[in-house]
């Protein structure tokens, strides 16, 4: 089997995610024979430095030996039971170690198993939360370009246009504030004060990414914003939902992003780097009071109603165990700021660049943006295509090309990403920016 025959097969029948299918008449779909470590492998034999971790999910490298054993183990005793009504070793130890992680408050665990269903959760049980105690809050506040998930709630409290204009009529109405990766974290911040002022009484939560607006062009903001949301929050009775789904696990230099600023969050979401990339799982973690309001007798109505079939799956449970064990045994984050710095050092020299823009780095995610472009050059498909010439896989948003690898890339491999890199961006024709300042915006 090759890659042409491959790729003729998959385009009679499968639409893929973030496609404009399209396109495929001009670039080839990539069918991916195997992995090992930091490298996918095509059925013509070519290799692909994975800077991305398969959409920021892989931690530890493709078929880690350690986890591949955990999920050869499990499989033979319990893939899958039904999680109401019953329960299993795996859901319980990872909750006990996820509340373990995560400050005092959070104390209960809501499994779930992906993302925007962990969104989804915590939106709902805001919402909820306000109206077993006789309040109806209908209203949620994000962020000027944040990203929450596809699914209808989490596109409503998002808010970039190319996923959610299109089904407006049909989104929730919800309250977006100025972001403070966009304007100054006092601007951000008064602006967050004016709705609630605006809405006094009406709104169940804030909803924030911590530190890094992923999809949004992966702008940043310093975690004292954070603080100062906290304040606020507290002030008019809002929850916190921090979405952790991207930048949870390690991602920004600490296991969690939010903690950087020394607060408490109502509800924390997780995904992604979870199961390092194996399965698909989510959590919401939430605290005492708010499980409390759920608790009563079966015909009070006040139960959460909230169900996946594959809530709490054993297999993802073990598996995100396996990823514990190894942040545990294996100094992750320690080693992590080795190759922070590494990354840091390295990056300095694309400041150089005549169409360089901006540098951005927050822990293990760097990003390097570029001058405006125009509108008719695909600058982003130029770039994926110029870095598969050597071996490197990188899916730029847009003009914004940013670098979050497996934790176990080595520093021979990140040096070789960022001088390729370099050449790609130097070789880039002229024709395709419109020139704008420079600027750097290291957090």
């Amino acid at each position: 089997m090759d890659n042409k025959t491959l790729r003729e097969q998959d385009l009679k029948h499968i639409f893929h995610p973030c496609s404009q299918m399209k396109d495929y008449e001009l670039i080839d779909l990539i069918p991916i024979k195997s992995a090992k470590g930091v490298y996918l492998y095509d059925y013509d034999g070519n290799k692909y430095l994975d800077c991305i971790s398969s959409w920021w999910v892989n931690l530890f490298g493709h078929c880690n030996e350690y986890l591949n054993d955990i999920l050869m183990k499990q499989s033979g005793i319990l893939e899958h039971t039904i999680f109401a009504g019953f329960t299993h070793k795996p859901a319980i130890d990872l909750a006990t170690r996820l509340v373990n992680l995560t400050p005092d408050n959070l104390q209960k665990v809501f499994f779930a198993d992906n993302g925007s269903s962990a969104v989804e959760i915590a939106l709902k049980m805001s919402f909820q939360y306000h109206k077993n105690n006789n309040k109806v809050k209908k209203y949620f506040v994000s962020l000027d370009n944040s990203y929450h998930g596809e699914t209808i709630g989490a596109l409503s409290v998002s808010d970039l246009g190319l996923y959610k204009e299109v089904y407006q009529e049909i989104l929730i109405e919800t309250l977006h504030a100025k972001s403070p990766a966009l304007v100054d974290e006092d601007e951000a911040i008064n602006d967050m004060e004016r709705l609630f002022k605006e809405n006094a009484g009406n709104i169940s939560a804030v909803i924030i990414e911590p530190l890094v607006q992923c999809a949004g062009s992966m702008k940043m903001y310093k975690p004292s914003y954070l603080k100062k949301l906290r304040a606020l929050c507290d002030k008019y009775d809002v929850f916190i939902i921090a979405d952790e789904v991207a930048v949870g696990f390690g991602r920004t230099g600490s296991m969690f992003a939010f903690t950087k600023a020394d607060i408490e969050v109502d509800f924390l979401c997780l995904s992604k780097g979870i199961t390092g990339g194996y399965l698909p799982l989510s959590v919401v973690l939430f605290s005492d009071d708010i499980y409390n309001s759920f608790y009563c007798d079966y015909n009070e109505g006040k139960s959460f109603l909230d169900s996946h079939s594959y809530t709490g799956n054993t297999l993802a449970c073990a598996i995100a165990n396996g990823v514990l064990d190894i942040f545990e045994n294996e100094n992750i984050l320690e080693e992590n700021n080795k190759k922070i710095a590494l990354m840091e050092e390295l990056g300095k020299k694309f400041k150089n660049i005549k169409n360089v823009k901006e540098t951005r780095q927050s822990g293990m995610i760097f990003v390097i943006e570029l001058n405006e472009v125009k509108v008719s050059k695909r600058i982003n498909l130029y770039i994926f295509q110029e870095a598969l010439k050597k071996e490197i896989f990188i899916r730029p948003l847009t003009n914004n090309i940013y670098f979050m690898p497996p934790y176990t890339i080595t520093k021979e491999e990140i040096k070789y990403v960022f001088d390729s890199v370099h050449k790609i961006i130097e070789n880039i024709p002229d024709d395709y920016f419109t020139p704008t300042p420079k600027t750097s915006h290291n957090v």
